[in-house]
């Protein structure tokens, strides 16, 4: 059994009730671990707020990880409400829209660097703002997709941001390691989520999967959220920079 117990967790990146940071929010509730969530603008405040009841004793801060100003805020209310931080949950991406649904070979400056700023760099802005909260050490998750190693219709500029985000898992390991900090990333299989709106022709990415899974569906919120519990637990202990697929074992498959 997991228990988080006496444990504080900061998960980013919460949309509404069928975001896999909500699924990652209510794991690490139910194995006892005092749980911040972040959501990105006021705008979004009112669908975080509206979850908070169904956690024990948890409470909700704005924070756009693409400013740091917000994270250096953010950062300096977690440490007055909580004192430490234990567990780290990063489950943001972004690109603008013509970015992922235009042609890779059209992919603007302006907007590559967007996709990768929000989607990769955020994690090392988060991670370096609340290392010196993580004075126990402790453990920090990122959520990724397989589009980061093959190519998938109408994901585009997402997937290098993706290929990014796990080479930054890597290193933030190597970085962190020394400190007791183990940072590691799960490769979800596709999900209806908010963010799946974007991606064109969805649908059709899920049934290939239904069709060629070992498992023959597609995965749900709640099986991240269980792997996601056990990584940063302490049974993961021994495990940190590496990229965990929870995507009924689509990845292995071939022809």
């Amino acid at each position: 059994m997991i228990d988080l117990k006496g444990k504080t967790a900061v998960v980013f990146g919460l949309a509404n009730k069928r975001s896999i940071a909500w699924a990652i929010a209510q794991k690490l509730n139910e194995a006892g671990a005092k749980v911040a969530i972040c959501y990105q603008s006021e705008r979004l405040k009112k669908e975080a707020d509206a979850l908070l009841p169904e956690l024990n004793d948890a409470k909700s801060f704005q924070c756009d990880v693409s400013v740091d100003e917000e994270i250096e805020r953010v950062t300096e209310e977690l440490k007055a409400a909580y004192g430490t931080v234990d567990i780290v949950v990063h489950s943001v991406a972004f690109a603008p829209s013509d970015a992922i649904k235009n042609d890779f070979l059209l992919t603007k400056r302006d907007d590559f660097r967007v996709a990768l700023d929000v989607s990769a760099y955020s994690l090392v802005a988060v991670a370096r703002a609340l290392e010196p909260l993580m004075s126990a050490g402790g453990s920090i998750l990122t959520l990724t997709y397989y589009g980061a190693e093959k190519v998938f219709p109408n994901y585009n500029v997402m997937g290098v941001a993706k290929a990014a985000l796990e080479a930054t898992v890597r290193y933030l390991a190597a970085s962190l390691g020394p400190k007791g900090i183990r940072v590691n990333a799960i490769s979800a299989g596709p999900i209806k989520t908010l963010a799946a709106r974007g991606i064109g022709d969805f649908n059709k990415i899920l049934d290939t999967v239904t069709e060629r899974a070992p498992l023959h569906r597609n995965v749900e919120t709640a099986e991240v959220g269980n792997t996601a519990a056990f990584l940063l637990s302490p049974l993961a202990s021994g495990i940190t920079g590496e990229i965990t697929y929870v995507d009924c074992g689509y990845n292995v498959t071939g022809m």
